[in-house]
């Protein structure tokens, strides 16, 4: 089997295809169940990861409010007893038990404007024994670098988003942040299916390089 290069290798799922979609809209986040200071984390990540793109926040989205929301809780249990979820999350009931039965921490659902782009991301995070042991800068930016990006269900399992320095400090995997300005650069299609879009991206990586 022929190895995949390495833009394209996080957009092709398990499962073969090559999926890739990118917000189409500003981005309206709105956080559920943290306290003030890693409220201010994940805010910080998420105006970070909008600048790199040079794309755009707002407090509202027009149609929806709130377009990228966040959750965090200790129990996926606690999805059950919020208020009009089951509106968003299709079968919610089994979906929990899913989730429990797989011993997930983490979960994301996507919903798409008509031409494709990114219109929401639902994230939930269940704050199990090994998220707790995760900084919270770690965990927040890990959390706004999978929302931004309809990356593939394998794209994370080997290589992290995000690094430790030496110094201690918390930084996005270069090879991320590449990736990221080159397929939010304006001249790249906002959704694609085919894997020339890898190539026309590490085109897009090197000349940023250059540049």
């Amino acid at each position: 089997m022929k190895k995949k290069d390495p833009i394209e290798a996080y957009f092709t799922r398990s499962d073969g295809q090559y999926i890739f979609a990118r917000w189409g809209r500003p981005i309206a986040p709105v956080v559920f169940g943290v306290q003030d200071e890693t409220l201010l984390t994940l805010k910080t990540a998420i105006q970070s990861m909008v600048v790199l793109a040079n794309h755009e926040l707002v407090e509202t989205d027009p149609e929806l409010g709130a377009n990228a929301m966040f959750f965090f809780f200790l129990s996926w249990d606690e999805l059950l007893e919020v208020n009009d979820l089951d509106r968003i999350l299709p079968d919610l009931g089994n979906l929990v038990e899913r989730l429990k039965s797989t011993h997930a921490n983490q979960y994301r659902f996507f919903r798409f404007d008509t031409d494709g782009g990114i219109k929401a991301v639902f994230t939930f995070i269940c704050m199990d024994e090994n998220l707790t042991s995760v900084p919270a800068e770690v965990l927040c930016l890990n959390q706004v670098v999978q929302m931004f990006l309809l990356w593939s269900d394998d794209a994370f399992k080997d290589n992290s988003p995000t690094l430790i320095t030496k110094k201690g400090g918390v930084i996005l995997n270069p090879i991320i942040g590449d990736i990221v300005r080159a397929v939010y650069d304006p001249t790249m299609p906002l959704v694609s299916n085919d894997k020339s879009h890898a190539l026309r991206a590490q085109a897009r990586v090197d000349l940023l390089r250059k540049n």
